[in-house]
């Protein structure tokens, strides 16, 4: 088990980064080296400067709030989520002043994001199992939207585990202790593989290793694009 443990938590980790980084520059390089197409016309020209709107299409998803409200909701509160999420895990690298305005613990939302977050990727998952929207689904769509599921799952058993079952052996120190090691290229997991449920920190850990091994070649890319494309369409 601390064999399997070590390759999930310090080999994969290495493979997953250098796998995001050069399949990311690939399919930038690809988007660059394709032949040049004459851009449309903008979809509203008179409304200038086009990349403010163009953040507006992004951050707002006015098009899904026009045409379908629950989802509209449920994705503003997945990306909301996933925004808190990522300053959490920020502040298990280092101490940011800025994110302690609002008291918290390891993470912000005491737990309830994390639910939050999880009941989105539920909904999002039930819906691709119904028509119409079943048959315009492909298995990459079930693919993401399952690691996404796990990756998150075992990352909020770890908040609910030390909220609900007391188990503050592994905290905030020994995380940033693991990451530390590993950007020092010194990988050290001791701290972090010897709580009762360092488990759910190796589940969390593996799938999101997948997820972002499977970035650069799924739709996922749209974050990186999104803002481009959008500006593209706007003139």
């Amino acid at each position: 088990m601390a064999t399997l443990y070590y390759l999930i938590l310090v080999p994969m980790v290495y493979l997953a980064v250098a796998v995001f980084v050069l399949g990311t520059i690939w399919r930038i390089g690809r988007l660059l080296a394709a032949p040049s197409a004459p851009p449309p016309p903008p979809i509203y020209p008179l409304r200038k400067p086009a990349w403010l709107f163009a953040v507006g299409d992004a951050l707002l998803l006015p098009t899904v709030l026009r045409h379908n409200f629950r989802l509209w909701l449920a994705l503003a509160l997945f990306h909301l989520g996933l925004l808190a999420l990522l300053l959490g895990h920020l502040e298990l690298i280092a101490e940011f002043k800025i994110l302690q305005v609002v008291p918290h613990g390891i993470f912000l939302g005491h737990g309830f994001v994390g639910l939050a977050v999880i009941l989105c990727l539920i909904y999002f998952l039930c819906r691709r199992m119904v028509s119409p929207t079943k048959e315009l689904s492909v298995p990459e769509d079930y693919l993401l939207l399952v690691l996404f599921l796990f990756t998150a799952l075992f990352g909020a058993q770890m908040d609910w585990a030390r909220t609900w079952y007391d188990y503050s052996s592994m905290g905030v120190d020994e995380y940033r202790a693991y990451l530390s090691s590993l950007i020092a290229l010194k990988p050290n997991i001791e701290g972090v593989t010897s709580a009762g449920h360092s488990f759910m920190l190796v589940g969390h850990i593996f799938f999101a290793n997948l997820l972002i091994m499977a970035f650069p070649f799924t739709k996922l890319m749209h974050a990186i694009f999104t803002f481009a494309m959008n500006k593209f369409r706007r003139g």
